[in-house]
């Protein structure tokens, strides 16, 4: 009965671990990663699928922080053990006149560092 308690607590360990980690970033969305910004809202994606994300609206903010998990189109999960946020991309990544800009939940914002 102990070896089945302890293999039952070493499975959910290494199933919560590897949960816990992002897969990175595929090589074509590459263009993701950077430090993006607007008015109300931070947004920093790193090369090995970390994420930080920050909006003040209205007096509140939401911050978001943790493992990007996967790219569905343009859109991006974000989480580990089931509790994800999904950040919705209208325009994904693209250059302007020599400035990067996306729009991520309907908030349009400019890479001000890759």
């Amino acid at each position: 009965m102990k070896n089945h308690i302890l293999l039952l607590l070493i499975s959910m360990f290494l199933i919560t671990a590897c949960n816990l980690k992002s897969p990175g970033i595929p090589s074509d969305k590459m263009n993701y990663v950077g430090r993006w910004k607007s008015l109300s809202m931070e947004l920093v994606i790193t090369k090995d699928g970390s994420v930080q994300y920050e909006r003040i609206e209205g007096g509140t903010s939401k911050s978001v922080s943790g493992p990007l998990q996967k790219f569905i189109g343009n859109d991006f999960e974000v989480g580990a053990l089931g509790i994800t946020t999904t950040f919705k991309v209208t325009n994904p990544p693209h250059e302007e006149e020599g400035v990067w800009k996306m729009t991520v939940d309907g908030e349009e914002l400019k890479r001000v560092e890759e």
